[in-house]
């Protein structure tokens, strides 16, 4: 069975997309449409924009979101079941049927606004861990006076905590204590998938409730919960609690193996999820689209 999976943020490189627009005239028309709906040309900034462009909140998010979708549609993508890491998971839900292109978009656009307001609200931060047990940074964070949580199971050996910034920074001096090879502060302008969120998760929320979900054309494995979903409220409702919750990602990729999955496709920017993948397990085929 074949699984695509879909990249979040800080997949983003200048040029990106280029090619499927000058090459493809569906690319070319989903492009200017996206241009239409954002309200700017956000294809000036994907194909010759700097890399300080591309980091703004308002391009970064929509600009990973089009190069998979679009990169997915030209391709003809036919998966057997997805998921996305993070913003990932819109592209996959407009892949699998979900969402249209423009709703996911438009969503997409919204969720970027709303956390680049989130992080404005209090000093906030996340740091990378290194060769720990999940067990061990769990038990770190929940020692620790203050918000701090694991956020992303990338990898074994590979967790990134989330939260207020000095606790983080506590979080990070214990971590190393208890033998972590690195506990690193990233350079992200604040406390993604935390309770840091949540003022971007309630505006998200009424942004999602109103839009339409349709049923699946396959499963999607959430980042909430690294199930196999199909039915569109459960969707929706992951979908919420994604901005304040974790993003189960060796989990994710695990339950999809346990349920068949013999090829993972990478769809869009860079090759980070190809290499996580890897990690997590060496038998199974890993392609970059």
């Amino acid at each position: 069975m074949k699984a695509y999976v879909f990249p979040g943020q800080g997949a983003q490189f200048t040029g990106m997309g280029k090619d499927l627009y000058e090459s493809s005239p569906l690319a070319k028309e989903l492009f200017e449409k996206a241009n239409e709906i954002l309200g700017f040309r956000i294809t000036d900034i994907m194909f010759e924009g700097t890399a300080d462009e591309l980091k703004e909140t308002k391009v970064t998010q929509p600009a990973v979101f089009l190069h998979s979708v679009i990169l997915a549609k030209t391709l003809g993508v036919q998966p057997d079941m997805v998921a996305g890491h993070s913003l990932g998971e819109f592209s996959a839900l407009v892949v699998n049927g979900v969402l249209s292109f423009e709703d996911g978009l438009k969503l997409v656009s919204q969720r970027a606004l709303a956390m680049q307001k989130a992080c404005e609200v209090t000093p906030s931060t996340m740091a990378a861990v290194l060769n720990l047990d999940d067990k061990v940074v769990e038990d770190i964070c929940a020692s620790i006076d203050g918000v701090v949580v694991p956020a992303n199971y990338n990898c074994p050996g590979q967790l990134v905590i989330s939260g207020e910034l000095k606790a983080v920074e506590v979080a990070c001096e214990k971590m190393k204590e208890a033998g972590a090879k690195r506990a690193l502060i990233l350079p992200v302008g604040g406390a993604f998938h935390s309770p840091m969120m949540e003022p971007a998760r309630e505006e998200l929320a009424a942004a999602i409730e109103a839009t339409t979900f349709a049923s699946p054309i396959c499963p999607v494995y959430q980042n909430v919960t690294a199930k196999a979903v199909t039915d569109p409220l459960q969707i929706k409702n992951n979908l919420i609690a994604q901005l304040t919750g974790a993003v189960k990602w060796t989990q994710s990729v695990n339950q999809m193996i346990t349920d068949g999955a013999t090829s993972f496709t990478e769809v869009g920017p860079g090759k980070v999820l190809v290499g996580l993948v890897n990690k997590i397990n060496k038998e199974v085929e890993t392609i970059s689209a």
